[in-house]
């Protein structure tokens, strides 16, 4: 980028962006019958940050998302999203790196839509004290792949339009 200050108005820009999304998707959260599963419109938003302007700016982005949980749904959400948006971007970056760059977005999105769940469940599980919410880990799997796949399908249409908006 050609100016100093382009990067981090880049990154209030997707910040803001993520909220919007995050904001979009709580008006379906009555469509999915299944308590705890939304469609993580906004992880596309991290993982485009991931992608396109480093590990560092990703993680921020998810301590930002986090903070914006606080915010609006209280501390307990706050440390669901951020367990999970952490766990997620670490996953990806891992497996980027593993795969040298040759791993697809949408195995690394559904990747770090499973990371995703097993972050939050944890921290659900030290939250309650018990480890009984694990059982509900299949569930947060199969929908964790289900929505890794759709936000890597929808950041592979969007990644040609975002790059030209931002780059």
């Amino acid at each position: 980028m050609r100016y100093k200050a382009a990067r981090p108005a880049l990154l209030g820009l997707l910040f803001a962006l993520s909220v919007v999304l995050n904001l979009v998707e709580a008006g379906f959260s009555g469509l999915v019958p299944i308590p705890g599963i939304k469609l993580g419109l906004s992880n596309v938003v991290t993982m485009y940050c991931l992608f396109c302007m480093g590990k560092r700016e990703a993680f921020l982005l998810a301590g930002l998302k986090a903070f914006f949980v606080l915010l609006t749904r209280g501390l307990v959400g706050a440390c669901l999203s951020l367990s999970g948006g952490l766990l997620s971007v670490a996953m990806m970056l891992l497996l980027k790196k593993l795969g040298r760059n040759r791993l697809s977005h949408t195995f690394l999105s559904i990747s770090g839509g499973v990371s995703h769940n097993v972050g939050q469940i944890s921290v659900a599980a030290l939250i309650l004290e018990s480890s009984a919410v694990f059982y509900y880990l299949p569930v947060l799997m199969i929908s964790g792949v289900g929505m890794g796949l759709l936000t890597g399908i929808l950041l592979r249409q969007l990644l040609p339009y975002l790059n030209r908006i931002f780059f």
